[in-house]
């Protein structure tokens, strides 16, 4: 049963449940998300009706929908890190064995509509770390605004099972310490290297830019023609790195990498170098495959405002901005799954709207996690 993900989850007050069920609350909110509801006021009025509210008592038990403000309260009671606990043992039962082509990747997205809320010193940022391969969201960490995501990323590294995975974050994140963290989990990094880390950069941008050296590293090169865009990305990858300076303060570093994108159009080209460092001998397919998978991240933070609308969402209570970012996380995962499973061809969001539209469309969707 949905529930039983969510019988364990903590609460800042007491509350005996005798009323409302606090999982069984938390498993409507998953449903409505499911059907791509956006708000908690819209699941509340679907579950309300009739049809719903009979399909909820038949196939999972739930007798009694609370009304708007008590779904609303019972939100706000749940501690966030134990629903992100039990969402991580959830994500955990969906992983292969062999995880050494899992690409966890990580980024952080500002949830816009608390920007001007009067409870909020700084907007509300959330740092998100995604199963790339799998779609699947591994676990989240809340801070106060971008220019803490550093330690948050570190933090939620350490709280996460990473042994196996290849690790990959943007450039706020290539840092020394997350490097070790990393390391210390018993998995590998594949940092992207700008200008915060000006001297690394400088070095291997003269390395790949020597013409004679970068003959000798090894090449890859990806064509992808949509419409009129044409885009050519060529990577470059060596473990030739004893004359690179400093390398002993990357914990584990035995290779870098570059890629060169090239994008062409009707009316314009444009041409961009990105530099990488791993603590894992990538080939240079590796090395496209795994960078391509930083984006799945953004991809997902990207279908949040889309199918959500996350952005609009004006609730000024943290806790529940909070516990609807990872249950709607949670709702993309498994609409993901399900495509995965099935070989659907159907969008995230039609699938979604198939739910709305016949609820018992969703136990479709759960019978695949």
């Amino acid at each position: 049963m949905l529930q039983d993900f969510f019988e364990e989850v903590e609460l800042d007050r007491a509350y005996d449940g005798y009323i409302y069920s606090v999982s069984e609350a938390i498993s409507i909110v998953v449903l409505g998300s499911l059907c791509g509801l956006k708000n908690v006021s819209q699941i509340h009025q679907w579950a309300e009706s009739d049809r719903t509210s009979e399909f909820l008592k038949e196939k999972f038990g739930i007798e009694r929908i609370p009304c708007y403000y008590w779904l609303l309260t019972l939100l706000k009671m749940v501690k966030p890190d134990s629903l992100n606990k039990c969402l991580i043992e959830w994500a955990k039962t969906m992983l292969p064995t062999e995880r050494e082509r899992l690409t966890l990747s990580l980024d952080g997205k500002t949830v816009r509509s608390t920007e001007k809320m009067k409870d909020y010193t700084s907007p509300l940022h959330i740092v998100s770390a995604q199963l790339s391969e799998l779609g699947i969201t591994f676990g989240s960490k809340s801070v106060d605004g971008k220019s803490n995501e550093i330690p948050a990323v570190q933090a939620l590294l350490k709280e996460l099972d990473i042994a196996g995975c290849l690790v990959v974050a943007d450039a706020l994140n290539c840092q020394k310490e997350t490097a070790k963290v990393i390391k210390k989990g018993k998995a590998d990094y594949l940092l992207s290297v700008k200008a915060n880390q000006p001297a690394l950069m400088q070095d291997i941008a003269d390395y790949v830019q020597d013409d004679s050296l970068r003959s000798k590293m090894e090449t890859q090169c990806h064509t992808e023609k949509n419409r009129e865009r044409v885009e050519t990305r060529t990577a470059f990858v060596t473990d030739d790195i004893a004359w690179l300076n400093g390398k002993e303060n990357w914990d584990g570093i035995v290779c870098i990498g570059a890629i060169h994108t090239e994008v062409e159009t009707n009316s314009d080209k444009t041409s961009e170098w990105h530099y990488y460092i791993s603590s894992r001998r990538l080939t240079a397919d590796g090395l496209l495959h795994h960078a391509r998978m930083e984006w799945a991240v953004e991809t997902m933070h990207w279908l949040l405002d889309v199918h959500f609308s996350e952005d609009y969402f004006r609730v000024a209570n943290q806790t529940i901005q909070e516990n609807m970012n990872m249950l709607r996380k949670f709702a993309l995962s498994m609409v993901k799954q399900y495509k995965t499973k099935t070989a659907s061809k159907q969008a995230m969001s039609k699938l979604m709207f198939d739910c709305l539209l016949q609820p018992q469309n969703l136990l479709r969707i759960l019978s695949q996690n």
